[in-house]
């Protein structure tokens, strides 16, 4: 992408908020809560992005999308970000079976599935997870049986963000029993509706019910859900995680620099500022929220220079989920006995920081567990032998 072109669009992003700033929902904290729930609000201001085509940014424009490039993606993702308002993904099914469709799907599934996604009519939830098969996707036990055109799935997905929301699961399932590990899955995207799947909502600390549990039994799905082939459930799961390990990470920094002021303002209101270990604390969350400011950077740099800077997405995955995880304790130490004082409320209220705190310690499983990052960065970064 040309200078000229980036501006133009970084022109046109900067128009287009001004002419909506007061329908526009903001950008608050590092993370929404896991068992947030679009409010009508938020429904408004996704209908004004649909409107604006602001969505779904890289699809070819037969499905919806606006055929932007890496770089013209981050240059708008940039523009929201800098005017401090939110542009809501379509949850994993923009961020995660999109992608799959696009390099793996039949042009049949695209025109079908796409534009369900893109309207909100389709909701998905990720069904790779399975009690003894986390990090080693690979030995999942799910099982699917072809009968007639169809898919019969027999299986216990779990860690399941938004199923309690979803209609749709994308899930993997071996359909080849005899095959090697890698082999012998399939990606299907299966009906959640009355379909033989049984959601049970896990409770977590911060109190919400963010995750679920299915029980799959004898869910059915039209072969024509299948995506890539039987048996090559492997390959486009890998395109589906690369999504996800991918994040927003050239435009998260404003997010976490957000959170970071709050806590020191909540300090400073709290007459802890002035003492020389508070701020050596604080001064050591800042450093690694810059550095995450400064891998962003370099990850646009590499992106303009033509390289996909893989490598780059283990380092910042480690550095924000463990960032995350110390500034939540950083802000209950910090505060003293008062910030483990929940506010008043009906079922199980926390303030920002108290639940950052109990939400953050999953984020080191959350895309890629931070132990396979670090072997990531061993190997292919530091050229450390397996």
């Amino acid at each position: 992408m040309t200078g000229a072109r980036e501006e133009e669009l970084r022109a046109e992003v900067r128009a287009w908020i001004a002419a909506h700033r007061a329908e526009a929902v903001h950008a608050v904290g590092a993370h929404p809560p896991h068992d947030h729930r679009t409010d009508e609000r938020e429904a408004r201001w996704l209908d004004l992005l649909r409107e604006g085509r602001w969505l779904c940014l890289s699809w070819p424009q037969e499905y919806g999308g606006r055929a932007l490039g890496e770089l013209e993606c981050l240059a708008v993702g940039e523009e929201f970000a800098r005017a401090g308002v939110r542009r809501p993904h379509l949850g994993v099914g923009e961020s995660l079976v999109a992608p799959a469709l696009l390099a793996h799907g039949t042009e049949e599934q695209k025109h079908r599935f796409l534009p369900r996604i893109l309207s909100g009519e389709d909701v998905y939830c990720q069904g790779f997870s399975e009690p003894g098969a986390g990090s080693d996707l690979a030995s999942l036990r799910t099982t699917g049986v072809v009968d007639g055109d169809e898919l019969v799935v027999h299986g216990h997905k779990i860690w399941t963000s938004g199923a309690t929301e979803a209609n749709m699961m994308f899930l993997l399932c071996r359909t080849d029993p005899d095959a090697e590990r890698h082999r012998g899955l399939t990606y299907v995207l299966v009906p959640m509706s009355g379909n033989g799947i049984e959601v049970r909502p896990i409770r977590q600390m911060a109190g919400g019910h963010g995750y679920g549990e299915e029980f799959i039994d004898g869910a059915r799905a039209p072969l024509s859900n299948v995506i890539g082939g039987l048996g090559n459930g492997w390959r486009v799961a890998m395109t589906t995680l690369g999504a996800e390990r991918s994040g927003e990470i050239t435009t998260q920094y404003p997010g976490y620099r957000a959170e970071f002021d709050r806590l020191v303002a909540r300090l400073r209101d709290l007459g802890r500022l002035a003492d020389p270990l508070v701020r050596d604390e604080l001064a050591r969350l800042l450093i690694r929220v810059e550095l995450m400011r400064f891998t962003g950077r370099r990850v646009a740099d590499e992106l303009r220079a033509g390289n996909p800077a893989r490598e780059l997405l283990a380092i910042d995955k480690v550095n924000w989920s463990e960032l995350h995880c110390d500034l939540g304790a950083a802000a209950m130490s910090l505060q003293g006995l008062g910030g483990l004082v929940r506010p008043d409320g009906d079922g199980y209220p926390v303030d920002e920081f108290q639940r950052a705190f109990l939400e953050s310690r999953g984020r080191r499983i959350a895309r890629g567990t931070n132990q396979i990052q670090r072997n990531i960065i061993a190997e292919r970064v530091l050229g450390l032998p397996k």
